[in-house]
């Protein structure tokens, strides 16, 4: 049976672009449903409502757009500051004492409690328990559910599945655990490295689901999933022009190398394990059979932004509460043309809807090619 999975990637605010993706594709072609879904960093929040929505698929979309356009800064993470200052001053007392004060680990550069409190508030909870997949995997509407966190005390990547009668074909690296999905789950997921602070699930603390993922495609084989498309908020990377000397940049800001270890973390991985299974494709191929060595092909598509994001957040940057934007110069300087970590992190409606109508604009100029690969077609990932 084709079993389609929904992927959505990590990169914090940058994932309000899948929606505007999203929403394209259910207004265009409202009876297509994904079987499978997998919800990476704060994927993971776009993949629990989605899952987790009693209604129709366009209406689940709808109302995800609403949740993200109801956010701002504030909500997200403390930005007062004295919140700001304090957690500044937490990090550096144990490293300039040489650990003789300020023995309390730091928990996270920012609290993130305001985050919880408006998730719990747009999704069903009881307790600590998000409703609705369930019932939703009863009715047929999904057959699994899968949370990926990173498990800081094994240094392994862990999906929390949430499914039904599921058979996985292999796990590789991945700890796999079956599970009810809880707010724990997405709070783990969700928590950027040392800015967000870790979750503790099961004895062990657990953070960004893409720290460790170096196969983000995996979670959706291993539950079955016969064709895949992909949302990274990552624009296709282009050859840069060479400087002639005497033209040297500036020497990178902390911000800037920030953005780009970040990116590597979260984005880079996804492209890469498309293009290796692009590539497996074509030799299972080339072989003449559906299935080869016990490996079958599996068609996957990529949709991507258009524009730099990184760009747009500087754009919007002035937007940003006073207290954060003030340390954030302070690293960033004024000389970066794009901020790839200030990209994550800018929950600004301004920002927020900018990201979600490009990803609508961008999901409308490939419409045809998405429409053929959901209906059965494939799709090859270029090469670069």
């Amino acid at each position: 049976m084709d079993k389609t999975a929904l992927i959505l990637a990590g990169g914090g605010a940058r994932a309000a672009y899948q929606v505007g993706c999203l929403r394209h594709i259910a207004h265009t072609m409202p009876h297509w449903r994904p079987q499978i879904l997998t919800g990476i960093s704060a994927g993971a929040i776009n993949a629990i409502h989605l899952a987790s929505f009693r209604g129709s698929w366009q209406e689940a979309v709808e109302q995800l757009r609403a949740l993200w356009l109801g956010l701002d800064t504030d909500l997200v993470y403390r930005t007062g500051f004295k919140d700001v200052v304090a957690k500044l001053l937490g990090a550096a007392v144990p490293v300039l004492t040489g650990g003789r004060f300020g023995r309390e680990r730091m928990r996270g550069m920012v609290n993130s409690d305001p985050l919880r409190d408006y998730l719990s508030g747009a999704l069903t909870v009881q307790g600590e328990r998000i409703m609705g997949t369930a019932d939703n995997i009863m009715d047929g509407l999904l057959d699994a559910l899968a949370i990926l966190t990173t498990d800081y005390d094994t240094g392994r990547s862990t999906a929390w599945i949430e499914a039904g009668l599921c058979e996985l074909r292999g796990r590789g690296q991945l700890d796999t655990r079956f599970t009810q999905i809880t707010m724990p789950h997405i709070m783990a997921s969700s928590a950027l490295p040392l800015f967000f602070p870790a979750i503790r699930l099961e004895g062990h603390w657990h953070g960004d689901g893409g720290v460790r993922l170096t196969a983000p495609l995996s979670p959706a084989l291993h539950l079955g999933a016969t064709r895949i498309l992909a949302v990274s908020p990552r624009k296709r990377p282009t050859p840069q022009p060479r400087l002639e000397l005497p033209t040297v940049p500036a020497y990178p800001s902390p911000a800037q190398i920030a953005g780009v270890m970040l990116n590597a973390i979260f984005l880079d991985n996804l492209d890469y394990d498309a293009l290796q299974m692009t590539r497996i494709n074509k030799l299972l191929h080339a072989a003449g059979g559906d299935e080869v060595g016990g490996m079958r092909p599996v068609d996957v598509m990529v949709l991507r932004p258009s524009e730099d994001l990184g760009v747009l957040a500087q754009e919007n940057e002035s937007r940003l509460p006073r207290a954060f934007r003030f340390f954030e110069r302070g690293l960033a300087g004024r000389e970066m043309k794009s901020a790839d970590a200030l990209a994550m992190v800018n929950f600004e409606p301004e920002y927020v809807g900018a990201l979600i109508h490009m990803g609508e604009v961008d999901a409308a100029a490939r419409h045809e090619e998405i429409e053929a690969f959901l209906s059965g077609g494939s799709c090859a990932v270029p090469v670069w």
